[in-house]
């Protein structure tokens, strides 16, 4: 029985967790900013990883490995303003995923039906209610973070 499955059965129906964090939202108007801040995160992880492929582990997946490169094709293909809302929040996400024991929420790809997107909630030090996504694949289990954003 996969850890996915059987989480997902403990969950309570219509009660949203959400993971409070302890830092902050990035600061900075513009992208070049933002990415500076984002990016140092992002190579202070990739030096502590043996492989070339940067990851962090999950509390909730139980050590799972989650990768991060898959985020950073996502980001380039958005527009400025919305690569600004995603780039605040990334230090953020990547200590929800990291320390967040509450269960996400599992919903089947509407793209891809041997994919799993899984949706994790938290809310920063600045008060800003965000969502995490979170693709695995069926067939590997492969964890990939795809994505974070604000919720209004």
């Amino acid at each position: 029985m996969k850890v996915t499955e059987s989480r997902k059965a403990d969950r309570p129906r219509g009660k949203l967790e959400i993971f409070r964090a302890q830092v902050a939202e990035y600061r900075g108007t513009s992208v070049a900013e933002l990415m500076k801040y984002a990016r140092l995160e992002y190579h202070t992880i990739q030096k502590r990883t043996p492989r070339r492929i940067p990851y962090v582990r999950s509390k909730y997946f139980v050590k799972d490995k989650i990768f991060l490169n898959t985020f950073w094709d996502h980001v380039n293909q958005k527009r400025v303003s919305d690569k600004i809302r995603r780039l605040r929040l990334f230090g953020c996400a990547i200590e929800l995923i990291r320390k967040s024991p509450l269960a996400p929420e599992t919903v089947q790809s509407p793209t891809n039906g041997n994919e799993l997107l899984h949706r994790m909630y938290g809310v920063s030090t600045n008060s800003t209610v965000f969502c995490v996504q979170i693709k695995e694949n069926k067939k590997t289990h492969r964890k990939d973070f795809i994505s974070v954003f604000p919720i209004k």
